[in-house]
Formats: C-alpha cells, structure tokens, sequence
C-alpha cells in the first residue's frame, strides 16, 4: 500500500476551510481513480505544545503507480488545482509505502 498524507496549516478563514472542504474538495476527492480509502480530520493534536497543522488528509492507494496515475489523472488536476480555493495557510504533501508492522 502506498499512502498520500496532505497536511494543512491554519486557514485565513477556518470556519470557510470546513466548509469548502467537506462541500466542495471531498466530493472531487471521491472520484480519484485507484483511491482505495481516504480519511481527514479537523481535530488534529500535538501530544505536547501546539499542533502545526489544521487538518490532515490520508489517502490510500495500491502502490505509488496507482497514486501517481491518479494525481496524473484529469480528476487529480481537478484535485489539486482546488487546494488553492480553501487552503489559504498552505499544505505540504508527503507520501510513502507503508511497512506493515
């Protein structure tokens, strides 16, 4: 398996950032091809201090082709072209394989 992790800092607009998120971004999030499950949450906590994010984003896929093909894909520009519509602090973007443990 090869997870897409996308971290969101503090929006402008927080209250605009859920919204859009959930309204708008999932819904085009769905249609990615070779996406075999997906997760967020807007509760994301530092076990000591202050979170340095807002939101987090994982998604899941076969392995790294499928991910890229998907990113690739017409519904993955859609995607990644909607960041900029609700994710004003930024995001970074990380991805990997997953070792089972």
């Amino acid at each position: 398996m090869h997870k897409l992790v996308v971290l969101y800092s503090e929006p402008a607009d927080p209250d605009h950032f859920r919204d859009y998120y959930v309204t708008n971004h999932l819904p085009l999030v769905m249609n990615w091809p070779g996406l075999l499950a997906w997760r967020y949450s807007f509760d994301v906590a530092a076990t000591k201090g202050e979170a340095p994010y807002f939101a987090v984003f994982e998604g899941d896929f076969a392995d790294a082709a499928a991910m890229a093909a998907a990113r690739a894909s017409p519904q993955g520009q859609r995607v990644a072209a909607d960041v900029a519509n609700y994710a004003t602090g930024g995001a970074v973007i990380i991805h990997y394989p997953v070792q089972v443990g």
